[in-house]
């Protein structure tokens, strides 16, 4: 891929962060309306450029298009779809801790760490919208291991619109404690307390 190339995806994925972060920190209200004018002056690029970071966040379930109404920020979602929404996660990540732990994918470990590491400092910054953000990273890793892109395509959409109505309900320590339980399981191979460890810290 050329340097130009890799240059424009550079920039896309920037611009695609910042929308994601104005979202998850209520930045961006829920039903606020999105122009590819307004952002493309904001960002000072192509509305082409922009056309593309929507679509993406559309598929993603962070934005909607509605006919006559353009693309806005997707609503939170009612309690009712909330709580299918983490049984849906819970499905989905039961079944990759399950895979990896079977199947031990090389490399695993380490990038669990780092992903660990992110989010306890973004933790202890009690930074919103970063925790956030480094919580999908680590759950993304083993859900990447465990099936790839496929896997993360299914599950991504879900967590996103979760993520929305994100809230803390534990301190920065037992949210860390969380996902130390998570890797131990893994490292040690006891997919019973993966499994425990994870519909814990999925709530």
């Amino acid at each position: 891929m050329a340097d130009g190339d890799n240059m424009i995806i550079a920039v896309r994925e920037q611009i695609a962060d910042r929308l994601r972060s104005d979202i998850i920190s209520g930045a961006l209200a829920p039903n606020q309306k999105l122009t590819e004018e307004a952002l493309a002056q904001r960002f000072g690029v192509s509305r082409g450029r922009i056309r593309d970071v929507l679509l993406e966040l559309s598929k993603e379930g962070l934005l909607i298009t509605r006919a006559h109404r353009g693309t806005m920020v997707n609503d939170i979602p009612a309690p009712d779809l909330q709580a299918l929404m983490i049984k849906l996660r819970r499905q989905i990540e039961i079944f990759a801790i399950k895979r990896v732990i079977k199947d031990r994918p090389e490399g695993l470990f380490d990038q669990l760490q780092a992903a660990f590491q992110e989010l306890t400092k973004r933790l202890r910054e009690h930074d919103f919208a970063e925790v956030t953000k480094a919580d999908i990273a680590f759950h993304r890793v083993i859900l990447l291991a465990a099936g790839g892109e496929d896997l993360v395509n299914l599950w991504q959409p879900v967590i996103l619109r979760m993520r929305m109505n994100y809230q803390r309900i534990s301190t920065p320590e037992q949210a860390i404690a969380e996902h130390e339980a998570i890797i131990h399981a893994i490292q040690t191979g006891d997919a019973k307390a993966a499994i425990a460890a994870m519909e814990g810290n999925i709530r």
